[in-house]
């Protein structure tokens, strides 16, 4: 009689994202994923699936991570301005201190244009966090912690940008001097 095989599949996602997060997604092989979730390839089978659907769980649980994160941070502050603020201050330290960067900017480059699955979650994120800065900008308008004549629509686009680029800039140089004088810089420009 074969074995029911028990685990905690949060658990197991969780420890698959993080090889996910350091190798990516071509990078990383079933033996890794096995490995790190302490199971064996049928056992994965039978429960998540293959690789693709596992990384397809993994992203959808990172971003819904990160939107969690986002609107509880936010909820913590009555300042619409001292939210973007933090919301900056939070990525300029995730590219800084967590050993891995942002899982949705790696995935983005690597597997996006190519990927339907992964580029709706992706999107969907993007979306997120377009919407959330809008209307925080929008409030910091109305607060008038934000100057009036601003374009909340491009300031919105122009932050999220930045923290691409910042990305890229630390994977390269990897100078944190850098990074925080370019969230010390935005802030300023948005505080204006």
């Amino acid at each position: 009689m074969a074995r029911n095989v028990e685990f905690n599949e949060d658990l197991a996602i969780q420890k698959a994202m993080e090889v996910f997060w350091k190798k990516g997604y071509s990078g990383t092989s079933m033996r890794d994923l096995t490995d790190a979730m302490q199971i064996n390839s049928s056992s994965l089978y039978n429960t998540i699936g293959d690789k693709h659907q596992l990384f397809v769980k993994c992203i959808r649980n990172y971003v819904e991570g990160r939107i969690e994160d986002a609107k509880a941070n936010a909820d913590r502050t009555k300042s619409p301005l001292k939210a973007i603020v933090n919301f900056i201050n939070d990525a300029a330290n995730t590219i800084l201190y967590s050993n891995n960067s942002c899982l949705a900017i790696k995935t983005t480059f690597e597997l996006a244009a190519t990927d339907a699955d992964i580029q709706a979650i992706l999107k969907q994120d993007n979306d997120f966090t377009y919407e959330f800065l809008l209307r925080l900008i929008k409030g910091a308008v109305e607060a008038n912690e934000i100057d009036s004549k601003t374009d909340p629509e491009t300031v919105t686009d122009y932050i999220i940008n930045a923290f691409t680029g910042w990305h890229e800039s630390y994977i390269l140089h990897q100078d944190p001097i850098r990074i925080k004088k370019m969230a010390k810089y935005l802030i300023e420009q948005i505080s204006k």
